[in-house]
């Protein structure tokens, strides 16, 4: 065999079945791993506003904890989904009705007790900015301590992340503050 032939066998088998040959172990393992292996897809259910309220009123915010989405509906109907953060823990959760009691443009943050209790290295107050964890916008709820706010760090969205409350991009909470009056009626599922 001449070394002309040779290298067009080498250059057939490369180019052939070779490559094949190659990834059947990793198709092979990729077909045996997706049973074991969890897939990161988002798969949220909306809700219907009438199974929670009676009225649209001033508008409505349903935030669903399982599935890490807010839908808002403004006091015309329009509706709007937005991925959030939600709290690291049942025990943070706070599920039910509670209503906007305030709009913040420029949210300060203070660590609630409990907050400093588990870790004591948070600051004592910390003041609008890029490092305040609120991000640009905060909508203050009834409840002590609960808002609805943006985020600085964009890798919280989609996880459990917070300490109790619901956090969306800035940009979003930006929209969703513009859209949203004092009064809004919101569910927290």
């Amino acid at each position: 065999m001449t070394r002309k032939q040779t290298r067009v066998t080498r250059r057939a088998f490369t180019a052939g079945a070779a490559p094949a040959a190659f990834a059947a172990p990793s198709i092979l393992r990729a077909q045996v791993d997706q049973t074991s292996v969890r897939r990161n897809i988002s798969s949220f259910r909306t809700h219907a506003w009438q199974d929670h309220f009676d009225a649209l009123d001033k508008g409505i915010i349903i935030a669903d904890t399982v599935t890490r989405v807010m839908q808002h509906w403004t006091a015309d109907g329009e509706m709007r989904i937005y991925p959030t953060s939600v709290p690291l823990s049942d025990e943070l959760t706070k599920r039910g009705y509670t209503t906007v009691t305030f709009k913040d443009p420029e949210p300060d943050w203070t660590p609630t007790p409990s907050m400093r209790e588990r870790d004591p290295s948070l600051p004592a107050y910390m003041p609008p900015g890029p490092d305040n964890p609120l991000g640009v916008r905060a909508l203050p709820l009834s409840w002590t301590y609960y808002r609805i706010h943006g985020t600085h760090d964009t890798r919280k969205i989609g996880r459990r992340s917070s300490s109790g409350c619901i956090g969306l991009y800035n940009e979003q909470i930006i929209e969703v503050f513009e859209r949203t009056p004092v009064g809004t009626q919101v569910r927290l599922i």
